[in-house]
């Protein structure tokens, strides 16, 4: 008999019985982020890559794209900044994120060791040089470390906080 009117109230007043469902992700402290970041040296990158994507040679054609508001396009995915430079993702190569000025001019090249969250990720300069490690706990969620293994920043949201908790940026997320 319980186990009908445990049913029945189920049944009859549904969000009261779902308030005690748990949802969410993993939560990461700087510390366990940063333990993680370093488990792993990062790959050499690929200097014959770096000379291949140097210009945009669609930097037209992606510029008026963002400009329109189209940044899913059928081979890659478009990223806009507020300063004027911009990232790509070609979807066949969806591990590899390119970033450019905004004149075209290859600025860094960012690799990542999966898409599915959470993931680590390598910046490079045009030089190859290792510039930062991210890793990237969810869409809202970013811990970035230096080349040494030193926290620069986190994204939390909507904000970036320095490594003292102070706000250092805030970002519009766009759905």
């Amino acid at each position: 008999m319980k186990k009908w009117i445990f049913l029945l109230a189920i049944l009859l007043f549904p969000t009261a019985s779902m308030a005690t469902v748990i949802t969410g992700g993993v939560e990461y402290t700087a510390s366990e982020a940063q333990d993680i970041i370093l488990q792993d040296k990062p790959k050499p990158l690929s200097i014959e890559n770096l000379k291949n994507n140097y210009l945009d040679i669609d930097r037209d054609e992606n510029i008026q794209n963002m400009l329109k508001g189209f940044t899913d396009l059928k081979d890659r995915t478009l990223a806009y900044f507020s300063d004027g430079s911009y990232g790509i993702v070609y979807k066949d190569n969806p591990l590899t994120v390119l970033y450019y000025g905004k004149n075209g001019v290859l600025t860094h090249t960012e690799e990542r060791t999966s898409t599915n969250y959470p993931y680590k990720s390598y910046k490079y300069d045009t030089r190859g040089n290792l510039v930062n490690m991210t890793f990237r706990v969810s869409e809202g969620e970013t811990f970035i470390f230096n080349n040494s293994g030193n926290l620069i920043a986190h994204w939390k949201g909507q904000n970036c906080y320095n490594s003292d908790g102070k706000v250092i940026m805030t970002r519009q997320i766009l759905k």
